[in-house]
């Protein structure tokens, strides 16, 4: 007695095993940022250098509070005093030293503004993190 013929199933197996592939493939291989349309180098830090002596320190606290040399000052104030120390040696180092948790709306006009005021050197100054 011969068994009548059964139809083949579909290789669905196969199918999805290739999606699946390729969906891998595609997710190590993609970027997800968005890159720019030029050419961008980032900023360099550098760890374990001495500070360069000599210039202004300004100082931002949690709350956006700034000091100029440990001299507690109004955001008016402070830029009157930076632009007349700019005035006198236009290539006065200027060091930003900015608490961790001060939010960066506190943090980035203040550069912008001390660059409008004609400063060529802002050093940031940071704490390197630990490497994990």
């Amino acid at each position: 007695m011969r068994r009548a013929p059964r139809d083949t199933p579909e290789p669905i197996i196969a199918l999805i095993d290739v999606v699946f592939f390729l969906l891998v493939f595609f997710l190590l291989v993609g970027r997800f940022d968005a890159t720019a349309p030029f050419e961008v180098l980032p900023a360099e830090s550098a760890a374990g250098e001495e500070m360069p002596g000599g210039g202004l320190t300004i100082s931002v606290a949690r709350d956006g509070r700034l000091a100029l040399d440990a001299e507690p000052l109004a955001p008016e104030a402070l830029a009157e005093r930076i632009a007349a120390e700019l005035d006198a040696a236009p290539a006065t180092l200027i060091r930003l030293n900015a608490h961790r948790d001060a939010e960066l709306r506190h943090v980035l006009p203040l550069v912008s503004q001390i660059e409008g005021l004609g400063a060529r050197h802002v050093v940031l100054i940071v704490t390197p993190g630990e490497v994990p």
